[in-house]
């Protein structure tokens, strides 16, 4: 029998831009690929390469907000860019990590404004509005789970407590939001995430599928992409996974049932753990 505890929701987040700023939700609704309007859009080189903060921390500086028909780009002293929600654009064909997938180039205004605060030449991309990219069969099973350009998995989960265990050991702490969670559960023992196989939400079943391996991103501030406290060196102390070759700091998660549902703030959420 599987073992039960119960956990609340404390935050959902956003990131519309691939390695942009996010945005805190009072409630998302879930999509196939993951919560709504989730890395739908991300900055490519010209030869539709991925670029996130690991080599350009200046992403951290665009901040994005949504209207009901635009997605707003913001970056101090400069003009905002507005890109339609509407799925449009120059079919292209764009990588993320070892996927080569479709991307719909949002036009040479984009491509400039970005450009400009990069200080190279790059485009912007958009997700189709039905992508062909899946989530890794050896992780996702026979669960089909498509991807608009998130590193690998449709949502990634957080626990506070976990966080705050990690703090303990770091000589200043960080806050949640350099780790980039989609979802951000509280109530939970530190670590419990590596035991959790799924957490119902209401209608909402994600299932837990891979831990999340670490970059250098958590050690910049995710408001002025500069490096600040980088706590890999103490993660590797005790969170350092020898079969993924990596540190770990979260859960890569599935949606399981659930698509369509909406997910709120202060939600209680039943956790089921691995047998």
């Amino acid at each position: 029998m599987q073992r039960m505890s119960t956990a609340i929701v404390q935050a959902l987040r956003i990131y519309p831009l691939k390695s942009a700023q996010g945005i805190r939700c009072e409630r998302v609704r879930l999509e196939a690929t993951g919560f709504e309007w989730d890395r739908h859009w991300m900055i490519t080189r010209t030869d539709g390469t991925f670029l996130t903060q690991r080599t350009h921390p200046m992403l951290a500086r665009i901040a994005v907000a949504l209207d009901p028909h635009n997605l707003r780009l913001h970056s101090d002293g400069r003009p905002d860019l507005l890109l339609p929600l509407a799925a449009h654009g120059e079919p292209g064909t764009v990588r993320v990590w070892n996927d080569r997938c479709a991307g719909l180039d949002q036009g040479d205004a984009a491509a400039a404004w970005v450009s400009e605060l990069l200080g190279e030449p790059v485009r912007v991309m958009r997700s189709p509005s039905a992508p062909a990219r899946r989530a890794d069969p050896r992780y996702a099973g026979s669960t089909i789970a498509p991807l608009a350009f998130p590193d690998g998995y449709p949502v990634l989960l957080c626990n506070q407590s976990s966080l705050e265990a990690l703090n303990a050991r770091l000589p200043e702490a960080l806050p949640m939001e350099r780790f980039r969670p989609n979802l951000v559960l509280s109530g939970l023992p530190p670590f419990a995430e590596d035991r959790i196989a799924a957490v119902q939400i209401g209608a909402v079943r994600l299932q837990l599928v891979k831990p999340c391996t670490r970059c250098v991103i958590p050690s910049q501030d995710q408001r002025t992409g500069l490096r600040g406290v980088d706590p890999l060196p103490v993660l590797r102390t005790f969170r350092f996974d020898p079969t993924l070759r990596g540190v770990t700091f979260g859960e890569n998660a599935l949606i399981a049932t659930g698509v369509g549902a909406t997910l709120e703030l202060g939600s209680a959420c039943e956790v089921l753990y691995e047998p």
